[in-house]
């Protein structure tokens, strides 16, 4: 699956039309992002839009802050280590998960400082009831990995969302180096953790240097992300489908349209439509592939999303047609 390098366009400091939604005969509108793919060895393959300005990455972020903190003494199985990576859906076995790395820990919901939600699988949330809880929202499992790894550490769990706590500096330390470039800014994200802006081309690199897997840390998440991506989104999911189309892969989507994703032996490529959209990304992540000759029947399922009229597909949304050509 390795690919052969590609020239890249200047680097360019603002999105480009990446994707467009057709309805009928007309095209309705179009989305602008930025994309990027680069080889094992770190060589780009393609670049357009804005790849080398800071961005926040959102829960993409999660791969690389589990690594942080296996290397911080943190020791899940597979799944429930999946479940640190994860924006899980809120199905049951995700909810049992974050319950069971609590437990393991001697702590409890009560601990959970994640913001509270409602689970994100439509089903799930039918089922759940009408009080939002941390343990519910998405990002439970990274909560509860994170207040394990500070008992493992005696570090307290009060503050364990505080940028200058020593896990929060240890898995910003850990970000920067698998992304090889420093981190640009740190924010609050969604959930209420620190959050790290990087480039996408920190980005795909921070997950190709995951796939490759030349260490405890990053072979251990490399092999719970690609081995049980129902534990890092839901069972449907468009995240699970798109591993499991591509066996031995690692890829996460994030908040605000961000996918970052890295292929056995091959690419790692990161994307971020600029209108925060996620509707495009499965569309252009197979359309990259395709361009770096990564391509089965699973992937083209994924290939266009129908656009509905009266509950019939009337349409598409598709890869712009320029984008492939500009790659070859």
């Amino acid at each position: 699956m390795t690919a052969s390098p590609r020239t890249s366009t200047p680097h360019a400091t603002s999105p480009v039309p990446v994707a467009e939604v057709v309805r009928g005969e007309l095209v309705e509108s179009v989305h602008f992002g930025s994309a990027i793919a680069v080889d094992p060895d770190g060589t780009v393959l393609f670049e357009v839009g804005a790849t080398r300005t800071p961005m926040f990455p959102r829960s993409a972020m999660k791969p690389l802050q589990s690594v942080g903190m296996l290397d911080a003494g943190l020791d899940l199985d597979a799944e429930l280590l999946a479940l640190a990576c994860a924006s899980h859906g809120g199905e049951r076995f995700h909810l049992e998960g974050v319950r069971r790395i609590l437990d393991q820990a001697g702590l409890a919901e009560a601990d959970l400082q994640n913001t509270p939600g409602f689970p994100l699988d439509e089903a799930a949330q039918a089922a759940y009831g009408t009080v939002p809880s941390s343990l519910a929202g998405d990002c439970s499992g990274k909560h509860a990995a994170m207040l394990a790894t500070c008992v493992a550490n005696d570090w307290p769990t009060v503050t364990y969302r505080m940028p200058d706590h020593p896990l929060q500096q240890r898995i910003a330390a850990t970000v920067s180096e698998l992304a090889d470039e420093a981190i640009a800014t740190t924010a609050v994200d969604g959930c209420g953790a620190p959050l790290f802006g990087l480039s996408l081309h920190g980005l795909a690199t921070a997950f190709g240097t995951i796939r490759k897997a030349k260490t405890t840390a990053t072979q251990r998440v490399s092999t719970a992300v690609s081995e049980h991506p129902e534990w890092v989104a839901s069972t449907t999911h468009p995240n699970t489908r798109l591993l499991r189309a591509l066996p031995g892969s690692i890829g996460k989507g994030g908040a605000e349209g961000v996918l970052a994703l890295a292929v056995p032996d091959g690419p790692a490529i990161a994307i971020k439509i600029a209108d925060g959209s996620h509707r495009p990304n499965p569309v252009l992540a197979v359309a990259l592939l395709r361009t770096l000759g990564i391509t089965n029947a699973e992937l083209d399922e994924l290939a266009q999303v129908p656009v509905l009229g009266h509950g019939k597909p009337v349409g598409v949304v598709r890869a712009v047609e320029h984008l492939i050509p500009a790659f070859q």
